[in-house]
């Protein structure tokens, strides 16, 4: 309730009362299409138009219902992507993996080098970066990895994919430099059906300015858009292996729909990061608007395989195994 107090604007009440019952469980017998709709309208102020969707988020929404592509899981799950990256385009854009555990305890943090990048490989977000291990509260991550290892990602945005992966922790090195203040910037490639139409980087993540977001077209030219979060006004340097990122992207997003291929530059070295299908979970609004359409025209959902296409049993349905030995 001392939340609720601080917060004026009633839309973000709204989305506070709806994360907490998601923390409860409170939707996860909602059927998928009616959850998304109800999402949709709280997060866009507007229906969701599923029998012709024609804007980017409404496309995002319609790829989580119907496109159930068995690899996607293997895609999302941040351990075992390693391995489908790895045999697709080679071993050396792959972070080195320190360590995979099926329990916070399995951990020793002792024998853990002094900077490592811990993450669940069953969600989205959750990161903690750790530059210096003797600075760091073991008790308040264990707290909220135990947490995260309890939740299915699947069901605050329903994205298909994360619902079958194994809830692990990883922990990988640290690409950031001892010496360096600046962090490294994530290069995040939007690809449609392998073709890369548009990038954008993030920036001020952990300062007093707030996270911003620039977009750029294919030849790293500015577009004139905003999508959530505001542009910085300090324009992102193209990265010196942008070419070679985009090579990259085209192999790892080839006869998908949409994907967002990150990826991470040390020195001219470059790391894949990870696999997106839904930036945002699809409800991050465009300013102008005509964006969100523009970038919808990008996505052609007849490209969807008939293999995978889903047309009935959307509530929960497990989609075969995506783990056997």
């Amino acid at each position: 309730m001392k939340v609720l107090k601080k917060i004026k604007d009633p839309k973000k009440i709204a989305l506070y009362i709806k994360w907490k019952l998601d923390k409860a469980g409170f939707f996860n017998f909602w059927n998928d299409e009616t959850y998304l709709k109800f999402v949709y309208r709280l997060r866009m102020g507007k229906r969701l138009n599923l029998a012709n969707p024609q804007s980017f988020n409404e496309k995002m929404q319609w790829l989580k219902l119907y496109d159930r592509n068995p690899r996607y899981s293997l895609m999302v799950d941040k351990y075992a992507v390693k391995t489908y990256v790895e045999e697709m385009v080679g071993p050396e854009y792959i972070i080195p993996t320190i360590g995979v555990y099926d329990k916070f305890e399995d951990i020793d943090f002792s024998q853990l080098p002094n900077r490592f990048v811990i993450k669940c490989t069953h969600n989205s977000g959750g990161v903690v970066v750790v530059n210096d291990k003797k600075d760091i509260d073991i008790k308040k991550i264990e707290k909220d990895f135990k947490r995260m290892l309890k939740r299915n990602f699947f069901y605050a945005g329903r994205e298909w994919p994360y619902k079958n992966v194994p809830p692990r922790i990883i922990i990988e090195e640290n690409l950031q430099d001892e010496n360096e203040k600046i962090q490294i910037n994530d290069y995040k490639l939007m690809c449609f059906n392998g073709e890369l139409k548009c990038s954008f980087v993030c920036s001020n993540r952990n300062s007093k300015q707030g996270l911003c977001v620039n977009f750029y077209d294919e030849d790293w030219l500015p577009m004139p858009f905003e999508r959530h979060y505001p542009r910085n006004s300090v324009e992102i340097e193209k990265p010196s292996q942008y070419e070679k990122m985009v090579q990259l992207a085209k192999i790892l997003s080839k006869d998908i729909p949409f994907v967002r291929v990150d990826f991470y530059q040390k020195g001219e070295q470059v790391y894949f990061g990870e696999l997106t299908f839904y930036p945002g979970s699809g409800a991050e609004e465009f300013t102008p608007e005509i964006w969100d359409y523009k970038l919808g025209q990008w996505i052609n959902l007849s490209t969807v395989s008939q293999a995978h296409l889903v047309e009935e049993d959307r509530n929960h349905s497990k989609i075969g195994e995506f783990y056997e030995d």
